[in-house]
């Protein structure tokens, strides 16, 4: 329908084409940088303990190797025996393993050529050996998966033993083995196998084994405690800035649109969310825009539909007076004039109705075709054409005039309301101009826009009117002009096409050359079709 709104709004699409363009989204970045950021701490600090329990299981390593060698190079020289074919004395080293080794720090094995063992550091302190059982077996507990996953079984006593041997087979062919396996406990231990060498002959093996790997590795997650505390804020701080700044501000848009539902308000109105610069701000303020324009359309629906009771009250008025009157009127003139009035008010409700129903289309019409090139040329020289074709001698003619040397002349836009727009002008130049005169129709090409002038020989426009002739409804008519043959409506929809269509349409006076009003200029100015 016919509305003081405009069909489309520059600014907004402005809007729309910048945000197009933005390299990225404010808040995705934000969102992404935040959730990365937990994750990095993590990672972080996994890779740090990571590279500090291997830094401590190598030093313990090399720790347990320096004195293993040392240890192996006291027994080499101290308790071999025997030549050209050495021995070791086993009682001998046994003493010297005893006065060398540390039990508190590590367990040390000594072992003879054959892999038998000779001596063990925990036979020396009467340690007794302890091992904790495992829980009982309850096949009906669900947890039972769990507690094998975190408590798996400790390896049984062959397995130790045949690792253990493993480890000694390397040392007594002379290399050194230094590496992790479990001990008899199930725990992790750090052992070190050095093979007692007498030139090149094998006497035996020491082993020194450290079963605080399993501490070690226990401080370790107590220091990736605090990097997972600071992940947990990190993630619950960004939880609550994302609660900030995207679900509490887009929960308060749907109640100010509820609100704008239910109480009937004018728009939207949240000017601390509109001045934010990322999606919610656009969005806001695209919210605002919508609604502003939604309430000036119902305000020009309530105004148009005001307008149209009231210029439709006139004639129905004249109507209902002259059938009353009819009845009271015999033959003659008056009863002649009396049908005149019934056939002009008939008429002008016709003419009131037809354009009324066109007003109404038309924003339908304009949103439902798809801008396309139009040849603005061709179409106004069919237009003009159609008007020369079915004019009368005593007609107001019609004349096109276009410059032969500009080509075509195109414009972006929908056919059937652009050709609208000069058919209403040309009327109403028609209706002003007198008998036997014509009606210029011109189109030029300049600064990339399309200029099409509607000339006349009428009376011209009052100077304080020439923006008046554009509002609904407003009729000043020569006299003599006939009564109802305009409604007002035509002037109104050329100017609502034209700026639906990104152009403009102004009314002016033209002047002869001694100043005198000669009649009326009606400019069109649309963008020019490039490509």
């Amino acid at each position: 329908m016919a509305s003081a709104t405009d069909t489309a709004s520059p600014e907004p699409a402005a809007r729309r084409s910048r945000l197009r363009s933005l390299p990225g989204s404010r808040l995705g970045r934000l969102i992404l940088a935040l959730n990365l950021l937990g994750l990095a701490i993590l990672i972080s600090g996994a890779l740090v303990l990571n590279e500090l329990r291997r830094g401590l299981v190598n030093a313990r390593i090399d720790s347990l190797t320096t004195q293993g060698e040392l240890i192996a190079s006291i027994l080499n020289q101290a308790a071999t025996v025997g030549e050209p074919e050495p021995q070791m004395d086993a009682a001998l080293a046994t003493e010297l393993l005893q006065t060398l080794s540390n039990p508190k720090a590590q367990r040390a094995r000594l072992f003879d050529a054959r892999g038998r063992l000779v001596a063990d550091s925990d036979w020396m302190t009467d340690e007794v050996e302890t091992r904790s059982l495992p829980p009982a077996k309850d096949r009906d507990n669900p947890r039972m998966g769990l507690d094998r996953l975190l408590h798996p079984t400790p390896p049984s006593a062959a397995e130790v033993r045949r690792e253990l041997a493993l480890e000694v087979a390397t040392a007594l062919r002379g290399k050194r083995h230094a590496g992790m396996r479990r001990g008899e406990s199930g725990a992790r231990v750090v052992s070190v196998s050095i093979p007692i060498q007498h030139v090149r002959a094998v006497l035996g093996v020491v082993t020194l084994e450290a079963s605080d790997v399993d501490a070690i590795i226990a401080r370790e997650r107590a220091a990736l405690i605090p990097f997972i505390l600071i992940a947990i804020l990190v993630t619950l701080a960004s939880s609550l800035l994302l609660n900030s700044l995207v679900a509490q501000p887009v929960l308060r848009l749907a109640r100010a649109a509820d609100r704008v539902r239910q109480n009937r308000a004018g728009e939207i109105s949240l000017p601390d969310l509109a001045r934010r610069d990322d999606e919610v701000g656009d969005l806001t303020r695209s919210l605002e825009d919508m609604t502003q324009a939604l309430s000036e359309r119902m305000g020009a629906i309530e105004s148009f539909a005001a307008d149209v009771a009231h210029e439709i009250r006139n004639p129905l008025t004249s109507l209902r007076s002259a059938v009353e009157t009819l009845d009271l009127v015999g033959d003659g003139p008056a009863r002649e004039r009396l049908l005149g009035i019934l056939k002009n008010d008939v008429q002008r409700l016709d003419r009131l109705v037809t354009d009324i129903s066109n007003a109404s289309r038309l924003d339908a019409e304009l949103s439902r075709d798809a801008p396309k090139r139009v040849d603005f040329g061709r179409l106004i020289g069919d237009i003009v054409g159609l008007y020369q074709a079915t004019a009368k001698p005593a007609d107001v003619g019609v004349v096109f005039s276009a410059p032969d040397d500009q080509g075509v002349v195109a414009v972006l836009g929908r056919e059937g309301p652009l050709s609208q727009i000069v058919r209403n002008l040309v009327d109403n130049a028609r209706s002003f101009s007198p008998p036997g005169s014509a009606v210029t129709v011109s189109l030029e090409r300049a600064r990339s826009e399309v200029v099409v002038s509607v000339v006349d020989q009428g009376p011209g426009i009052p100077q304080e009117n020439l923006e008046t002739v554009f509002e609904r409804f407003y009729t000043s008519r020569p006299r003599g002009a006939a009564f109802g043959g305009n409604s007002g409506l035509g002037l109104s929809i050329a100017r609502q096409i034209a700026e639906a269509h990104g152009g403009r349409l102004t009314a002016a006076n033209r002047l002869d050359p001694g100043g005198r009003i000669a009649g009326a200029i009606f400019t069109l100015v649309l963008p020019e079709a490039v490509g």
